[in-house]
């Protein structure tokens, strides 16, 4: 997301810095003189000395329900957990890893269709609506502080493009949660045919698995512009799709070898 028209007009300074613990922006933060530092969007871990610039503290913010998805691409994994319920969390950050004091938290329910752009809008929404809530109390001198328990926490991995490729041995339910799971704004689900790479950005679950006889991969049929491949349990309909030379493949192609 480009902050550059929402910061021109803010009036706020916009800087662009490759890493958070470099000695140019520790010395722009700290020439800022902030009573509070939020940290939202930004993978980087900040180390002491970039905690020590805020008169007052710095402020976390993490797309999952804390202490639960503690870590790395909480969105994907939401949804490849199948969770029915996540929350946007801000928290005092210390020295662990997403594991400081709970400023304040919004609930909401994870949709059974929910894809990586659906559940990142709703945890936007969530920001704005936490951010309401508790600026003015930041301004009046309140701080408030609900401790993690540990006893609840779990933690996630980091994700790569790697893993968004397609096993077609898996199940049609497990691919098309991974195909969710992996999309926009992320660099999405893929598969293979020799050599040639296929992006898989849209799939939707078919009946009739008991009427074909295929390889897990294989194209069984084509509808209009769609692809109906048999995975490892039933039938997946690949509904949005890009294939590196641009054409379709062919139907009982099998994809995922080579």
């Amino acid at each position: 997301m480009d902050l550059a028209p929402h910061a021109a007009a803010a009036g706020a300074e916009l800087l662009y810095v490759a890493r958070t613990n470099d000695a140019a922006t520790l010395s722009a933060v700290r020439a800022a003189q902030p009573d509070y530092v939020f940290v939202v969007g930004w993978s980087q871990i900040v180390n002491a000395e970039f905690l020590n610039i805020a008169a007052r503290g710095s402020i976390g913010y993490h797309p999952a329900p804390l202490p639960r998805l503690r870590g790395r691409a909480a969105i994907p994994w939401t949804i490849l957990l199948d969770e029915p319920i996540s929350a946007s969390s801000l928290f005092w950050i210390g020295e662990g890893t997403d594991d400081g004091d709970i400023l304040a938290q919004r609930y909401f329910h994870v949709a059974r269709d929910e894809t990586a752009q659906s559940l990142y809008d709703k945890h936007m929404d969530a920001l704005g609506a936490l951010l309401r809530e508790v600026l003015p109390k930041l301004a009046s001198g309140q701080q408030p502080r609900t401790p993690q328990d540990d006893r609840f926490a779990t933690w996630a991995t980091k994700r790569t493009p790697a893993d968004g490729r397609i096993d077609w041995q898996e199940s049609a339910t497990s691919i098309h949660r991974l195909v969710r799971a992996v999309g926009s704004p992320y660099p999405g689900a893929f598969t293979t045919l020799g050599s040639r790479h296929l992006t898989v950005s849209g799939t939707r679950l078919v009946s009739g698995t008991e009427r074909h006889h295929a390889m897990p991969g294989q194209i069984v049929a084509k509808i209009g512009d769609s692809l109906v491949v048999q995975t490892g349990d039933g039938l997946l309909e690949i509904t949005d799709w890009t294939f590196e030379d641009g054409r379709s493949p062919a139907i009982h192609s099998i994809l995922g070898r080579g």
